[in-house]
This record gives C-alpha cells, sequence and structure tokens, in this order.
C-alpha cells in the first residue's frame, strides 16, 4: 500500500480522496491555490502545498508544481479526482517517469476514450452498441451531408475532443447543418485546441444512463449497476439515481454484462464509467469518463462499495476482491448537486456563507467542502455539495429528499436548492417520467413554485 497520497484537487472531491485514505491509514497531501488557503481539505491533510494563484492553468492544471510538491513531500502517489487533470494521458505518463503511480486507468485507456471518435471505434469492437453515426470525423461539408442523409435528420455535430456541451450543435434539416458544422467547430477549437467533429443520430427524448465499472488490469472486471443521469441543463447533470426508473431487470443484467465484458477485454484498471443514451429499450453508447464521477456516491448507497477505497487498492496492486455475484443492489438512491447559482437563471453566485445547516438523519450523506464562514471562491466550479438520500423504495428515497431538502440551509450566497424543493414535489418526477430534455423545458415554462424560493431557517423560525 502507499506511504502518502498526493491529491491533485479540491472541494468536495479532495476530501472524499482524503477521507478515504485516512480510512485505508495512508498520510494525506493537499495541494491548494491562494484562494483555497482555508480550504477543509487543506485544514484536515496531514500535509499541505501551495501551489499557485487562484487561475486553474497556474496551480491545479499546473503540471510542475504538482511534481514537485509530491517530491518535496515524499508522496508515492497521487489522486486526480474528476476535473482538472484527471483524464489528462500525457499527466499520467509523466507521473509514471517521476515513480508517482497515478491512481487511475492506464494512460493507454485515457487517451483512447478520451478522443470521442476512437472511443466510439473501440467501443464497436468491443462490441457496446453505439449510435448510428460517422465512422470518424468530418472533413467537409459534403461528406457530412452524405453521413446525415444515410443515418437521416435530425443529426447531432459533437466536438472529438469534447464535452459538457460544448461543441455540440443539433442540425434538424439539410439548410442548418452547414451552419452547425461551422459552430461547433468554432466552439470545439476553443474549448479544447481541436476542432475535430463527428456526427450521429439524434435522439428525441433519450435517457442518459451510464454504468459503472471497476477492473483491476489483469482482466477481471465488474459492473456494480447503472445511475440515470437524465435531469440535465445545457447538458450539464443536476440530479442522479440509482437504478434507473427506466429500466427493468433483464435490461440491466444484460446491458452490464456488455460492458464488464468489454472492460474484462480491455484489462481496464480502476473505476470508470461507461455512459449510454437510452430510447425504446435501445442503449447507445456516447462516451466513457475514465475516472471517479461526481455522481459516484448514488453507486456506493446501492451496493455499499466504497469506489475511491476501491480506486486506491487496485492502482497499489490489489487484485479485485469483489465478484460480480457479489454486487447486489439494494434500495434506492438519489443524488442533488447543489450549486452556488441562481435557482432559476444559473447565474454564479460565489461569496461567504453566513449561515450552514446540512440535513441528517437515516439514509442522508452530504458531500461538501463547505463550512459556516467559508468564501466560496469564483475562480472554480461552483458545487457548494452533493446531498445523497436512500431508501428502501424509489418513493420513499424520495421522501427522504423532501424532507432533507427542507432542512438544508445555506445563507449568504444564493443556491439551487429552490429548485429541487420544486422538483421533488412535482408529479413527472415522482413518476420517474422525465428524459434529457425535461429540465429545461420545465424552466422554460415557469415550473419553479414561487413559494418554496425563500426557504431558509430563520423564515421557518
Amino acid at each position: 500500500m502507499f506511504d502518502k497520497i498526493l491529491i491533485a484537487n479540491r472541494g468536495e472531491i479532495a476530501l472524499r480522496i482524503l477521507r478515504a485514505a485516512k480510512e485505508l491509514g495512508i498520510a494525506t497531501v493537499a495541494v491548494h491555490s491562494t484562494a483555497d488557503a482555508e480550504a477543509m481539505h487543506v485544514k484536515l491533510a496531514d500535509e499541505s502545498v501551495c501551489i499557485g494563484p487562484p487561475p486553474a492553468r497556474e496551480s491545479y492544471l499546473n503540471i510542475p508544481a504538482l511534481l514537485t510538491a509530491c517530491e518535496i513531500t515524499g508522496a508515492d502517489a497521487l489522486h486526480p479526482g474528476y476535473g482538472f487533470l484527471s483524464e489528462n494521458a500525457r499527466f499520467a505518463d509523466i507521473c509514471t517517469e517521476h515513480g508517482v503511480t497515478f491512481i487511475g486507468p492506464k494512460a493507454e485507456h485515457i487517451r483512447t476514450m478520451g478522443d470521442k471518435i476512437e472511443a466510439k471505434k473501440t467501443a464497436r469492437r468491443l462490441g457496446i452498441p453505439c449510435v448510428p453515426g460517422s465512422d470518424g470525423g468530418i472533413t467537409d461539408d459534403a461528406e457530412a451531408m452524405r453521413v446525415a442523409s444515410d443515418i437521416g435528420f435530425p443529426v447531432l455535430v459533437k466536438a472529438a475532443a469534447g464535452g459538457g456541451g460544448r461543441g455540440m450543435k443539433v442540425a434538424r434539416t439539410a439548410d442548418d447543418l452547414s451552419d452547425a458544422l461551422a459552430t461547433a467547430r468554432t466552439e470545439a477549437k476553443a474549448a479544447f485546441g481541436d476542432d475535430a467533429v463527428y456526427l450521429e443520430k439524434y435522439l428525441e427524448t433519450p435517457r442518459h444512463i451510464e454504468i459503472q465499472v471497476l477492473g483491476d488490469g489483469k482482466g477481471n472486471a465488474i459492473h456494480l449497476g447503472e445511475r440515470d443521469c437524465s435531469l440535465q441543463r445545457r447538458h450539464q447533470k443536476v440530479w442522479e439515481e440509482g437504478p434507473s426508473p427506466a429500466l427493468n431487470a433483464s435490461e440491466r443484467e444484460s446491458i452490464g454484462e456488455i460492458v464488464a465484458k468489454a472492460m474484462r477485454e480491455m484489462q481496464y484498471l480502476g473505476v470508470g464509467t461507461i455512459e449510454f443514451l437510452y430510447e425504446d429499450g435501445h442503449f447507445y453508447f456516447i462516451e466513457m469518463n475514465t475516472r471517479i464521477q461526481v455522481e459516484h456516491p448514488v453507486t456506493e448507497m446501492i451496493t455499499g462499495i466504497d469506489l475511491v477505497n476501491e480506486q486506491i487498492k487496485i492502482a497499489a496492486g490489489s487484485p479485485l476482491t469483489i465478484r460480480q455475484e457479489d454486487v447486489r443492489l439494494t434500495g434506492h438512491a438519489i443524488e442533488c448537486r447543489v450549486n452556488a447559482e441562481h435557482h432559476a437563471t444559473f447565474r454564479p453566485s460565489p461569496g461567504k456563507i453566513s449561515y450552514y445547516h446540512p440535513p441528517g438523519g437515516l439514509g442522508v450523506r452530504v458531500d461538501s467542502a463547505v463550512y459556516q464562514g467559508y468564501t466560496i471562491p469564483p475562480y472554480y466550479d461552483s458545487l457548494v455539495g452533493k446531498l445523497i438520500v436512500h431508501g428502501r423504495t424509489r418513493n420513499e428515497a424520495l421522501l427522504r429528499l423532501r424532507r432533507a431538502l427542507d432542512e438544508f440551509i445555506v445563507d449568504g450566497i444564493e443556491t439551487t436548492l429552490p429548485l429541487f424543493r420544486t422538483l421533488v414535489r412535482n408529479a413527472d418526477m415522482q413518476n420517474g417520467h422525465y428524459d434529457i430534455h425535461w429540465l429545461e423545458k420545465f424552466l422554460a415554462n415557469g415550473g419553479m413554485d414561487p413559494t418554496l424560493i425563500d426557504q431558509t431557517l430563520m423564515d421557518r423560525a
């Protein structure tokens, strides 16, 4: 096992990794920008190193600074968390070259699955069902028109190197295609430094279903069920749950085994997520995330398996000790991403938290690195924390979520808590009748309940 892990991240995921490392008896090193000097993970780590000023490119994306921090603290492993350098194959290679274990997949798998065109080719080769579309990048408008005519409009133009909705445009007719291609290429170049794009069939009302996988890099791999991440705004996940209310046991078992078999063939190392669109009983591969996911607690709650703990042990060379038949999905879990944003416009709201009261009780978990008096900086993502609830049934989980949301107080900044208080009371959400376009339509139609917008502890008192 490792002697010391450097946590190359910030916020709630840095704290999550720190806790897993401590439970394994491993010393921890927190790195931080000057803006994060008072962060919770910095306070709780065994050692901390300032790696630069607030801009991420000068701190959390600063590879020389991170490796220097490993050298001066004697860290023999590095956990990248999610975001930042977590899916940077070059960084994984550099860590290895400097004698530091990168707690994540093999660099070759990060590289392959990070390029969406290569990822799709690999998925097809491994027997994973894919969305109909181009075999590779689209070089010109004429080629795009040929592909679009074959698969039928509407089509989706997607950046090969991207994610998060950037470099992604829908062309509903042939007249829309040229503009969609040009816009997607421009966005992709600006966001990722690569203007390569490809085409896929656009599905009208799909669910977003992802399968959690775990492999030891030696040909042993399992799946841990699915998460439904269909509630999205601008392709950003807002609410995740598992198991999906849209799948039956047969579908779950079938797609899970297809994915696990593919990971065994790849000899995949560590945790990963295969993401699909699901419509009319069919699954279509869209991408693989070769890292721990923001929504991993959903899987932990329904399986009882500590994913970060397993990730660390596998990176240290331990074999996979969990067999597929050992995995049991128990009950239902729901996660809400509480952000420092306006509940309807999603305008960022950084600032000082004047009062903080997280909910508690049976089946309630809050993954957060904030505290009363903490100032959320404007330089990074706006996540305040993740509220995760677990119940014996989906209905019990919804009732528990409603209770927990009404207890959750964050004063001094705007948050998305009012949105979730509205959603948990919505009939479509209660019945599981939503797809990836549902939330944006709901907000566009003025779905927010004004009576739930200004709930604070002081108001109720």
